[in-house]
């Protein structure tokens, strides 16, 4: 295998997914803001005495509500650990084809002229820019640590938690990175068409 096929492959592969991550990550969007409506009524709720108000009829009405508000809680937190499986899988397709580019640079690093390395062509970058733009995209995939880990935080009965959760979701966006990958595959358009 080829160094510049390992490269071209791990491009190819990054762009390919692009889209799917994008679009994981518009599907959790609202399922985070759910969750801080879900923690603004269990806020609601727990600073209401329903047994002061007309609907004291009902018994346990409060103790139902909060249940059920729990479930839903489980209920998105589930359906965004499998968006987590989603983009994890994303991640590693990504990952195992740029750690294996990488691979291949090292393993022929010693042989590589540098002049080489480094020549671009009005079809291509050089190798050494591509490289350093698979690990950027790495690095960039790799922020999905911090969206699971702040997933994995996420406790059911914490409200003041779950409230904030959409806003700690969106920190985790870096458009500045993602807009870097955008230009650096329009550099590539023709490399990834050429063979």
């Amino acid at each position: 295998m080829s160094l510049q096929g390992a490269v071209r492959r791990s491009f190819v592969a990054l762009r390919d997914q692009r889209a799917a991550w994008r679009s994981v990550l518009e599907e959790c969007d609202p399922l985070m803001e759910s969750l801080g409506n879900l923690g603004e009524q269990m806020n609601a709720l727990s600073r209401v005495r329903v047994s002061d108000t007309p609907l004291r009829a009902f018994p346990d009405l409060q103790e139902r509500l909060q249940f059920q508000l729990l479930q839903a809680v489980d209920l998105l937190l589930q359906r965004l650990r499998d968006r987590m499986s989603c983009l994890q899988s994303i991640r590693d397709s990504v990952g195992g084809h740029v750690s294996a580019a990488l691979q291949l640079y090292q393993d022929s690093a010693d042989g590589l002229d540098v002049a080489v390395a480094t020549q671009r062509s009005s079809v291509a970058p050089s190798l050494a820019d591509m490289l350093e733009w698979l690990q950027d995209a790495e690095r960039f995939y790799r922020r999905f640590l911090q969206r699971k880990t702040l997933l994995l935080t996420l406790r059911r009965d914490d409200r003041a938690q779950l409230e904030g959760a959409a806003k700690a979701w969106r920190s985790l966006d870096s458009p500045d990175a993602e807009q870097q990958i955008t230009d650096n595959l329009c550099r590539l358009a023709f490399f990834l068409e050429s063979q």
